[in-house]
C-alpha cells in the first residue's frame, strides 16, 4: 500500500464551517534562520517557490484549535479575500489541500499534529473563468 507523505482532503471535510484568514507572512526554514541566512524563507522542494504561512480562524466549535496556519506556495505573497461588508472577517477556500500527520516524541509524551499546505486560496464566492460564481 503507498500513502502519500501529503494526504489529499477536502476543504469541506476539515472546514465544515468555513475559514477566515487573519494575515499571512513568509514561512521561516529554521535551519536557514539557525544559519543566518539572508533569505530564510521556505522553498517548495519540488518547486522552488517560496511558502507562505496563512494564520486562518477557524470558526468550528468543534474545531480542536480555533487558530492554524496552511502553508501556501508562490513566488509572491498571497493576497487577502475581501473584508466580509460589515465584518472584520475575511472568508477564504484552499484549493489542493492537504494534511501531513506528524509528531513528536521529543516531550514526556508524545504529541500528535497536522501540517496543512495548499496549492492556493481564494475569496469565497470568486468568480471562476466560465462566469459562475463559486
Amino acid at each position: 500500500m503507498a500513502v502519500p507523505r501529503r494526504i489529499p482532503v477536502r476543504f469541506e471535510d476539515v472546514f465544515p464551517a468555513g475559514a477566515f484568514v487573519l494575515g499571512v507572512e513568509p514561512a521561516n526554514d529554521y535551519e536557514k534562520v539557525k544559519a543566518n541566512a539572508p533569505d530564510p524563507q521556505e522553498r517548495d522542494p519540488n518547486t522552488g517557490e517560496r511558502i507562505w504561512a496563512v494564520r486562518v480562524l477557524d470558526p468550528d466549535p468543534a474545531a480542536r484549535q480555533a487558530e492554524l496556519k496552511v502553508k501556501v506556495p508562490g513566488e509572491v505573497q498571497p493576497v487577502l479575500p475581501e473584508v466580509m461588508p460589515g465584518t472584520p472577517f475575511r472568508p477564504v477556500l484552499f484549493d489542493g489541500l492537504t494534511i501531513t500527520p506528524w509528531v513528536d516524541t521529543n516531550g514526556k509524551y508524545p504529541k500528535q499534529g497536522y501540517a496543512m499546505r495548499a496549492l492556493r486560496l481564494r475569496q469565497v464566492g470568486a468568480v471562476r473563468r466560465t462566469g459562475a460564481a463559486a
